[in-house]
């Protein structure tokens, strides 16, 4: 397998599990993952926060992790990358407001290549104006955003063509599973060998 040059558009209080998870495990299979935050360059950070779901109406949220970003999102060209991740919480609601967020998300669907998003993630698809047509999930409260942006809403983990979506952090196994297909990406492994054998 060659792995794939990978762009993650975050910021701050994007979900911890939703950005960490996903950027380390597409890292473990041999991509490479370059995470980008407007007006915030490599090695510095985006405050991350934890969105639990506990049987209230909707999820509890509590500060998470600082995550260290990787590259700058001004130095980079859209189209050096593979496919775009794009995580929940909190951060799509303002990078949504960023002209060069906006472009970039853009390049990837004009582009049809892969993208990954869950959550609240599409709220920064949506803003982009590239859902028309598609069938996706989200987090359920940003369900009227998608259908307003032309979207068919759907109560599972979902593939359309280039694009993955989920509700939220419990489906990670699943979409990242696949968003490695979209991607085209083939894990080898053989049977599991305890330590002692």
């Amino acid at each position: 397998m060659s792995g794939k040059q990978l762009l993650m558009v975050t910021g701050d209080f994007t979900e911890d599990y939703e950005t960490m998870v996903p950027f380390q495990a597409l890292q473990a299979v041999g991509h490479e993952v370059h995470a980008v935050c407007p007006e915030k360059e490599a090695g510095e950070t985006v405050k991350t926060a934890i969105h639990d779901f506990r049987g209230d109406q909707t999820y509890l949220e509590t500060r998470g992790h600082d995550f260290e970003l990787t590259a700058t999102l001004d130095e980079v060209d859209p189209a050096d990358y593979d496919g775009l991740v794009v995580p929940g919480g909190r951060a799509p609601e303002y990078l949504r407001t960023y002209d060069e967020v906006i472009e970039t998300v853009q390049h990837f669907f004009d582009a049809e290549k892969p993208v990954a998003t869950l959550c609240h993630g599409p709220q920064l698809l949506a803003a982009a104006g590239v859902l028309d047509g598609y069938e996706l999930t989200s987090y359920p409260a940003v369900r009227p955003e998608c259908e307003a942006a032309g979207c068919t809403w759907v109560d599972e983990v979902t593939t359309d063509g280039n694009l993955v979506t989920a509700q939220a952090w419990p489906d990670h196994a699943e979409w990242i599973s696949q968003f490695l297909d979209v991607l085209g990406t083939t894990v080898e492994h053989g049977d599991p060998v305890a330590a002692d054998d």
